[in-house]
């Protein structure tokens, strides 16, 4: 049997209440020739009965039972089966639109410059749809540079060259490396194995669930963010993720103002800014010059109003 063009790999643990509109959403898509791997990770619901039936209907779902052994490595076991050229993500609560893969497909396949492709996406929050929505800068340029700080691509919808992932290695396993799907971007992009891009049309939706890790933990998930942020901005600037200048810069991008030294050097910031998204994007495209102002105006403001807000608490507390 020939390999698929395409592997989405799916992993699950206990997802039985979504479970079937999730496989549903990707074996009827308007693009055929791939393969749906679904990591059953020890559920003990009734996911496994969904998956042996569908096995029945469909060819192209590959399924592989294993003990509890967490996302990162479920995933990882779905990159070892994965047999196309290009690599998509779902998850098991989530749905992807009818031409969803179509279009990523094409667009890897008219980009041969550019190592993945995401997707906007809708959000909705348990059963309910919100009017709510991710949608991250799509350019190239735009893109790289606001991933220097933070994760930009949504992972469900996210579709990478096999090629890509050969080159930089599997998700991390490592608590400390967390979050792990920005981990892999971030090493990605550090690579320097190609554009990026988020196609600007809403094909995922994106199932918000009580208790992930972002919400439950969020200045421990807030401080992994930042340290790997401080490893993409020294990749670019020259400088040691340990440096006092990345520290502050990426404690100013999230807000976690008592991280900051007590008298930041803005100037040296903006500088250090610069030099980063310039090399981020590379000599071939133009600077986004207009995000790095937005940005760094954005870093003074929230810094002055966090000093006079305590400046406050201080006189009403004397």
């Amino acid at each position: 049997m020939s390999a698929p063009v395409v592997s989405v790999v799916l992993p699950v643990y206990n997802g039985d209440r979504f479970l079937e509109e999730s496989l549903q959403s990707i074996l009827r898509q308007s693009f055929t020739d791939l393969e749906l791997i679904v990591i059953n990770d020890g559920s003990t619901d009734g996911t496994r009965e969904i998956l042996e039936r569908y096995c029945d209907r469909d060819p192209r779902l590959r399924v592989w039972h294993q003990e509890n052994r967490g996302l990162s490595r479920s995933l990882n076991v779905g990159l070892e089966l994965a047999r196309g050229r290009y690599l998509a993500r779902q998850d098991a609560d989530d749905v992807s639109l009818p031409e969803r893969i179509a279009k990523q497909v094409a667009f890897l396949d008219a980009h041969p410059d550019y190592c993945m492709v995401g997707t906007w996406s809708h959000i909705i929050e348990e059963q309910r749809h919100s009017l709510r929505f991710h949608r991250h800068p799509a350019e190239n340029g735009p893109l790289k540079f606001n991933l220097l700080f933070d994760n930009f691509f949504v992972h469900t919808s996210v579709m990478v060259r096999k090629s890509a992932l050969d080159a930089v290695g599997a998700y991390t396993t490592a608590q400390v490396r967390q979050p792990e799907d920005y981990e892999l971007w971030s090493r990605l992009l550090r690579g320097r194995l190609g554009k990026m891009a988020n196609l600007p049309e809403v094909l995922v939706e994106y199932r918000e669930v009580e208790g992930s890790i972002c919400r439950s933990d969020s200045r421990s998930f807030t401080d992994q963010v930042m340290a790997i942020s401080r490893l993409n901005l020294a990749a670019f600037s020259g400088r040691e993720p340990e440096d006092q200048l990345v520290a502050d810069l990426s404690a100013l991008v999230h807000g976690v103002f008592d991280q900051v030294s007590t008298r930041p050097d803005f100037a040296a910031i903006f500088m250090l800014l610069r030099r980063t998204a310039r090399g981020v994007i590379g000599e071939a495209e133009a600077t986004p010059m207009g995000e790095v102002y937005r940005l760094f105006f954005a870093l003074v403001k929230g810094y002055v109003r966090y000093r006079l807000r305590n400046l406050r608490c201080l006189r009403l507390d004397r």
